[in-house]
């Protein structure tokens, strides 16, 4: 009895972990909405959505794509990729992927960590020493864009660069403060940047001021960028070799990249502009004409990883997989799921990030916004969802009590771009029907 008892047992183990479904590590395949959980004729909701936002020249167009359980059950794009011809938007097109670098970057430093590179603790100093003896803003003169300073409390660390938590600030982006001062030391934020090379101007970071001291505060800045820099001095390879060699080529992500291939010129995705009376016009560069928006095909050996890479929905999807699998993906593991477990939860305690939807109840862990119990009262993401974006409009949540990624991307600015994202994300939650 207890022979036949036990061969059940195996019998019904070997049915259960044989099957797809109860797998952790699944590999993306286009399925009907059905594989999914998703109603067929409610996802079609998300095309007539993406049409009217055509129409009612939100934006010049919007590539998707959704994920669960592995099964990609909405791939398409709606809109024109060129306002004179019409010329449709492609769903395999390559996008100017901005800050969703910043998770490719956290990938790339937990993977180091877990070789036994450097402790999360570990003081940024003991790498780079012109951040031995910080020190923190204390007062700003506006007219002449002098300053004071009060010496840090602590020395900052990889876990801060991590969290956004060190004090650092963001050039061009931030306030009038770190904007001058950042601009005094030739500091840029990374992307489209000639002329310099990362470990340059990352030493120059290091003598520039904090903004706050280190720990107290959430604030968004070159943290990535500077994680970038610390994984070419824990590798030994640039970061561009790293993502390819490391991430990139064991996942099979064939179209994501710091410099461009002329090859694959063609499918980078036009950027355009849009005003208030709804007129939206292909546009060259940005920032004043500071950033030329071809920038992903002139040779650059500066690699941010905080903003430098263009990638494809289905590329980033897969590293989206990778996370939702817990560090593995087709047989090849990155992170261990203890390193997935760290990444996505609260790592800030009871600090709150000052950017993102609704963010005062929200948290943030390794580089990803993490929607809270209390958060998720605000929308359909369940708590424990975590996401980021693009500053040149692309985005993307993964929702592990759904086992879902969603990605939405656009290539545009504008004053009603914003509202496509108002409208996209119950578009999807309200398809589901399992």
């Amino acid at each position: 009895m207890n022979r036949y008892f036990i061969g059940l047992l195996a019998l019904f183990a070997l049915i259960v972990y044989a099957n797809p479904a109860h797998s952790q590590s699944k590999v993306l395949t286009e399925a009907p909405p059905a594989a999914g959980g998703f109603s067929a004729t409610r996802l079609a909701r998300l095309d007539s959505g993406m049409k009217a936002w055509v129409q009612q020249k939100w934006v010049n167009g919007s590539a998707v794509l959704i994920a669960r359980h592995g099964k990609i059950v909405f791939y398409k794009a709606h809109g024109y990729n060129d306002a004179d011809t019409k010329a449709p938007l492609d769903k395999t097109g390559i996008f100017r992927i901005a800050s969703q670098t910043k998770a490719v970057t956290v990938t790339a430093v937990m993977m180091l960590w877990e070789e036994g590179k450097f402790s999360l603790d570990d003081p940024v100093s003991k790498f780079i020493p012109s951040f031995a003896n910080e020190k923190v803003l204390a007062s700003y003169n506006p007219k002449d864009t002098t300053y004071t300073t009060v010496a840090a409390s602590r020395a900052i660390t990889i876990r801060d660069l991590l969290t956004h938590t060190s004090g650092l600030g963001y050039p061009a982006i931030g306030t009038p403060a770190e904007n001058a001062i950042y601009a005094k030391a030739y500091l840029t934020g990374g992307v489209g940047t000639k002329g310099q090379t990362l470990a340059d101007a990352m030493s120059r970071l290091g003598k520039a001021p904090l903004f706050f001291q280190p720990g107290t505060q959430w604030k968004y800045g070159l943290n990535m960028d500077l994680l970038g820099c610390l994984i070419e001095k824990w590798s030994g390879m640039t970061l561009e070799e790293f993502f390819t060699k490391r991430i990139f080529n064991p996942l099979g992500m064939k179209d994501t990249y710091f410099n461009l291939p002329a090859s694959k010129g063609s499918r980078l995705v036009n950027f355009f502009m849009g005003d208030s009376t709804g007129r939206i016009k292909k546009t060259g560069a940005v920032f004043g004409g500071a950033l030329d928006m071809n920038y992903p095909l002139q040779k650059t050996s500066y690699f941010s990883g905080g903003g430098g890479l263009v990638s494809t929905l289905y590329d980033y999807a897969i590293l989206l997989q990778m996370f939702l699998n817990k560090g593995e993906y087709n047989g090849v593991r990155l992170l261990a799921p203890s390193t997935v477990r760290m990444i996505t939860m609260n790592q800030i305690g009871d600090l709150h990030p000052n950017l993102g939807e609704n963010a005062a109840y929200n948290k943030f862990g390794f580089g990803f916004f993490i929607i809270s119990e209390e958060g998720s009262r605000f929308g359909p993401s369940q708590a424990g969802t975590y996401s980021w974006g693009g500053v040149f409009s692309t985005s993307y949540w993964v929702d592990p009590k759904e086992d879902m990624i969603v990605l939405a991307y656009e290539q545009m600015w504008g004053p009603y771009v914003a509202n496509t994202a108002k409208a996209f994300k119950s578009l999807v939650y309200q398809a589901i029907n399992d």
